[in-house]
């Protein structure tokens, strides 16, 4: 009994095999989709492919831009800061140069001052030592006349006498000063 049952199983339609109308309906099916999906789905994703190339395409080309911008910027502020260093550096220098004239201006001033004030002590000093020469000369004019007159016995009022008599003494002096400051 197995065999015969073997053998009307093998008779009847294979399940492995689909029927024909299967097939062409299959067939009709799948050439309906693929059509619908050339047809709506395949353009969107086209379009949707392409707009994201060109997206992706685009920031490309921005980030390039914007770095090359940046490196232009970074180049410029370098070239800035190199320059400002540069001046500053100037602007020092002139500034030393300047602090060492007006230093040396200052020293030129205070010297001339200084010879200035050496100066008018000098002059100061020598017309100090006439006006007490000249006093010393008239004192010890007065003190001669008046010794003088004691030692004479007469007055010596006249003053062309006094004046010549006290010159004379002066003179004597002087040259007695002068020959003991030699010896």
């Amino acid at each position: 009994m197995l065999n015969t049952q073997l053998v009307l199983a093998a008779e009847g339609p294979n399940p492995i095999i689909p029927h024909p109308s299967e097939i062409i309906l299959g067939l009709i099916a799948f050439l309906i989709l693929f059509w619908l999906l050339r047809k709506y789905a395949v353009p969107r994703f086209e379009a949707l492919y392409k707009e994201r190339t060109e997206k992706i395409e685009g920031g490309i080309e921005k980030a390039e831009k914007a770095q090359a911008e940046a490196e232009a910027a970074l180049e410029q502020y370098k070239a800035q800061l190199a320059e400002a260093r540069a001046e500053a550096a100037k602007i020092r220098d002139d500034a030393r140069l300047e602090a060492e004239q007006i230093k040396a201006e200052l020293r030129e001033e205070a010297v001339a001052e200084q010879r200035r004030i050496v100066a008018q002590g000098e002059a100061q000093l020598q017309a100090q030592k006439a006006q007490i020469v000249a006093e010393l000369r008239a004192e010890l004019g007065r003190n001669s006349v008046e010794l003088a007159s004691r030692i004479i016995g007469e007055s010596l009022e006249d003053e062309a006498r006094r004046r010549g008599t006290v010159d004379r003494f002066l003179a004597e002096l002087d040259a007695n000063g002068v020959a003991g400051a030699r010896k």
